[in-house]
């Protein structure tokens, strides 16, 4: 799977339901496996707040779907 392909898809909380994003960013360690990943929320009204940008750990992830990825957040 590519990079791109995790970017479109929708970031989801199993735990409340909630959309959290979509993946901009990943940080690889040396050996080339992604640890992290950086999700931000979009705003509709951007004039009126700021994106919000979280931080997860690969363990977080707990399936990786054809149009959603599933996290478990408390």
């Amino acid at each position: 799977m590519r990079i791109s392909e995790l970017q479109d898809k929708n970031v989801i909380n199993m735990s409340n339901g909630k959309n959290i994003g979509r993946i901009t960013d990943l940080e690889i360690n040396e050996e080339g496996k992604i640890i992290n990943f950086y999700v931000i929320q979009r705003k509709l009204f951007k004039f009126f707040s700021s994106n919000q940008e979280s931080l997860f750990t690969i363990k977080d992830i707990n399936k990786i779907g054809e149009d959603v990825i599933l996290v478990n957040i408390e």
